[in-house]
């Protein structure tokens, strides 16, 4: 069997089961897998957008603004928009990544290593990262707040 087949039967499962179940623990939604694995499964913006978005909608769209359940395709990818306020929110709105500057990918791995090692020094994560240190500090902050808060990665009504 070839190994992008198993890595794709692999992905599928694990889209499933949180179809199943709402995942909004940080470190239920990254900090499981080892760190090959988290590169070939978090590797571009498409596939972290994806698993934000099952995550957060796991048990349907609620609209924030008026409350309903149906919504369509929002203009961004992964985004939902509202079929009676139209309004639209995206799979990352309400979520630690939500105006996050940097790419998806980055901002996971990110996540990823301060959730295996919270004490990490924010210096160390810029030198892996090769990313500016105040960056990576302030992503620290905001990924340890979300730890302290139980791991709640996405912020209730």
């Amino acid at each position: 069997m070839p190994l992008q087949f198993c890595h794709e039967i692999i992905k599928n499962f694990e889209l499933e089961r949180m179809k199943d179940q709402r995942i909004v623990n940080l470190k239920e939604l990254i900090g499981h897998l080892d760190p090959s694995r988290f590169r070939e499964t978090y590797g571009s913006q498409e596939e972290c957008l994806e698993l934000l978005a099952n995550a957060k909608w796991a048990d349907g769209f609620v609209c924030r603004n008026c409350g309903n359940e149906k919504y369509c395709k929002g203009k961004s990818e992964f985004a939902r928009r509202c079929t009676r306020c139209k309004r639209e929110e995206s799979a990352t709105a309400h979520t630690i990544f939500h105006h996050c500057r940097m790419d998806l990918p980055r901002a996971f791995e990110i996540a990823y290593l301060v959730c295996g090692s919270p004490a990490m020094p924010a210096t160390e994560i810029s030198q892996v990262m090769e990313t500016r240190h105040m960056t990576c500090l302030n992503f620290k902050k905001r990924i340890l707040q979300c730890l302290q808060s139980e791991g709640n990665l996405i912020s209730e009504l």
